[in-house]
């Protein structure tokens, strides 16, 4: 089966309890306005197969406490997801939490048939105009499902306000130079640091900037 990602990252500390693998999908249909991932919106060209990425995390899988799986939007590739999410089981124990912009009832059908490999879920699209005061959550209308048992012992304590704990971004930086964040920033703040960076003469961008522009379909 063959998935197509943005990209893998480990660690991750802002999307879940832990040391996480962060796993982005690439290509989303339901493009949420004021989107802080819309490069991942386009439909990837390249794609791997399971095995092949099993493979190249495998190094990390004995070290992190858990796996999220983000977008780009999972569920648009429900068949490779069901395939990785399966190999990860049988590769891991650590938790798994998954972030969907469709709501729970729309893909009730796929968490069916993934029932018991997706730990934690968070669904319903992001909207720029809601408050942004949960856990976890880029806006207040996206809810937190504890699907698993394991589910429940690792994510209930998000089922909270924000903290200041939470006001974090992991920064990574590519072998080419990209320096680029993981994490859900609060509202206008890649906005802010664009702006701020703009003043001491470097360039930056976001895509979060981008999102007004249409993004072809690959």
């Amino acid at each position: 089966m063959i998935v197509y990602l943005s990209r893998l990252h480990f660690p991750v500390s802002t999307l879940g309890p832990g040391r996480r693998i962060g796993m982005w999908f690439q290509g989303c249909s339901i493009r949420c306005p004021g989107c802080i991932s819309a490069d991942t919106w386009a439909r990837g060209r390249r794609g791997a197969r399971v095995e092949e990425v099993i493979d190249g995390i495998g190094p990390w899988l004995s070290e992190a406490d858990g796996i999220t799986i983000s977008g780009g939007e999972p569920f648009d590739q429900a068949e490779g997801l069901y395939s990785l999410l399966s190999a990860l089981r049988k590769q891991s124990h650590g938790d798994v939490l998954v972030y969907s912009g469709y709501p729970r009832e729309r893909i009730a059908d796929h968490l069916a048939r993934m029932d018991g490999l997706i730990d934690a879920l968070v669904s319903d699209p992001y909207d720029h105009n809601a408050p942004q005061t949960l856990a976890l959550r880029g806006s207040d209308n996206q809810r937190l499902h504890l699907l698993t048992s394991l589910g429940a012992v690792r994510f209930a304590s998000f089922e909270r306000c924000l903290t200041e704990a939470d006001r974090t971004l992991d920064v990574m930086f590519d072998d080419d130079g990209t320096v680029w964040m993981a994490g859900i920033p609060r509202q206008g703040d890649l906005h802010r640091l664009a702006s701020l960076l703009h003043q001491d003469g470097h360039r930056a961008w976001t895509s979060q900037a981008l999102t007004h522009i249409k993004v072809p379909t690959l």
